[in-house]
């Protein structure tokens, strides 16, 4: 929720409003601290913290639905699904080469609108919030709020994108038929676990229906059961029953490309698609956000970060274990990045481990201040059990920073081993002593950062910018349309 909230205050500064940055970590906090059950109390705290002057309500009270449904709480917060930033990110970089008709949900429209987009012509948004308002009612009700139970909610939401996608159809039924559209690509949802209604459509239109990127559905690691029980992932073990939901077939068998973001999704794709598949991760980066360069350092204290929701399976409390000897001996300062429920347990912990000198809590950070903490810093530790993308590691890693992860899914598919350092999968005291051995070899020779700090840079500047992105997908487009034979391999092992 903390991307859907920081996208309505950036709205809400489109539409005139002046908001500081004080205001803004006032919003995020009053509604941490009220929760996302009670509408009204959530409407009323962002009010009374964003808005000051009285001619602005009228601004609020039009674009809070847009971003917060019309009739019921906030609208879902799912973690397998490209935030609006980067579905306009994406949508962009795609402008920039093809001619392109975005199709949205309404909830989107604002943002969208204040990125210079006008509605009819480069945009249609779709009003489906009949179907999606109440079903997220029910899944928040079940998931015990909104904090957790990702699975739980991807299962509530599914008729909501039946529906989304039956309106869609209704509206651009004619013009797919008539031929204006030479490839119709769904981007968003980002979970595989959702089926296309519109694939067969396009199939028996003569369209070419792209598909993806797609991830998600990575196994909870056996070692942290426990943590899956915690985030409330109740139906995490039955997910396989979306295999039975309509249209599943019918869009993997349609679809006339496959964008798969992580080797994980593929290995889940049935082999007689896998000819149709193309390995494409989903996350990207602007190089102008991310234009500082972390400086080598020639000795220590080294510094190291961490970005994230603090959450259990992110893994904070084990980064700051693993580098308490070292904090001690005035080898290594830690900051951790991020703000979240596992806060107190952290300070806590900071305390009984007597490093506090060393670790730095420093709370929720705006994105936009994000590249002046990590250039300054010359690490990047992540030892989260259950990214499936893992972005923000391709972010420090434009920086310059060499990243330490656990060997799983996403961050594990990220880095390479010239670029950085990979800790295997294991229970939570082996991978403490992997990350303390990593940083302890780090510590006694800072200068093998150097080497795969520029690796790290270029990896990223080379295959995961959006106009990178929108380069790829574009091969993909030639090939559906038969414009080249072979199938595109972009060369990210």
């Amino acid at each position: 929720m903390e991307e859907r909230i920081a996208d309505f205050i950036a709205a809400l500064r489109a539409a005139g409003v002046r908001i500081s940055i004080a205001e803004s970590e006032d919003a995020f906090r009053a509604t941490e601290r009220l929760g996302l059950r009670e509408r009204q109390l959530f409407q009323d705290a962002l009010r009374t913290t964003l808005v000051k002057e009285n001619h602005d309500r009228p601004t609020f009270d039009r674009m809070f639905p847009l971003y917060f449904g019309s009739g019921g709480p906030p609208l879902q917060d799912l973690a397998q699904d490209l935030t609006p930033e980067q579905r306009e990110m994406l949508a962009q970089a795609l402008r920039a080469r093809f001619d392109v008709h975005l199709v949205t949900q309404i909830r989107n429209a604002a943002a969208i609108r204040a990125a210079g987009l006008e509605e009819g012509r480069d945009f249609t948004a779709i009003d489906s919030e009949r179907v999606a308002g109440p079903l997220y009612r029910v899944s928040t009700f079940l998931r015990g709020g909104s904090g957790g139970g990702f699975t739980t909610g991807l299962a509530f939401q599914a008729p909501a994108y039946y529906y989304f996608e039956h309106l869609v159809w209704k509206r651009f039924r004619t013009r797919i038929q008539d031929g204006e559209f030479d490839v119709v690509h769904r981007v968003t949802p980002l979970t595989p676990t959702f089926p296309s209604v519109l694939a067969k459509k396009c199939a028996r239109a003569d369209v070419p229906f792209v598909w993806g990127p797609i991830n998600g559905g990575v196994p909870w690691p056996r070692e942290f059961d426990a943590v899956r029980r915690k985030e409330r992932e109740w139906l995490s073990y039955v997910r396989g029953a979306y295999k039975l939901l309509p249209a599943y077939r019918a869009t993997r068998e349609h679809a006339s490309a496959i964008l798969t973001g992580s080797r994980d999704t593929l290995a889940q794709m049935p082999a007689k698609y896998h000819a149709k598949c193309v390995y494409l991760p989903e996350n990207g980066i602007w190089p102008e956000r991310f234009s500082a360069h972390a400086e080598t350092p020639a000795r220590t204290p080294l510094r190291v970060a961490f970005v994230g929701r603090l959450v259990p399976y992110k893994g904070a409390d084990m980064l700051i274990e693993a580098a308490a000897p070292l904090v001690k001996d005035g080898q290594l300062i830690l900051e951790i990045l991020g703000d979240g429920p596992e806060m107190p347990r952290l300070r806590e912990m900071v305390t009984r481990l007597d490093v506090a000198d060393g670790v730095q809590l420093r709370g929720w950070i705006p994105h936009e201040q994000l590249q002046g903490h990590l250039s300054q810093c010359h690490i990047f530790g992540f030892p989260s059990v259950h990214d499936f993308g893992g972005g923000v590691v391709l972010e420090a890693m434009a920086l310059g920073l060499v990243p330490i992860v656990v060997d799983y899914a996403g961050p594990g598919e990220l880095v390479t081993a010239d670029t950085g350092y990979k800790v295997p999968m294991g229970r939570r005291e082996e991978i403490v002593r992997g990350f303390r051995e990593v940083l302890q070899a780090i510590c006694a020779q800072p200068d093998q950062l150097r080497n795969r700090g520029e690796c790290a840079r270029n990896r990223v500047m080379t295959l995961f910018t959006w106009e990178q992105k929108a380069a790829q997908i574009g091969e993909v487009y030639e090939w559906v349309l038969g414009h080249r034979a072979a199938k595109p391999d972009f060369g990210i092992n």
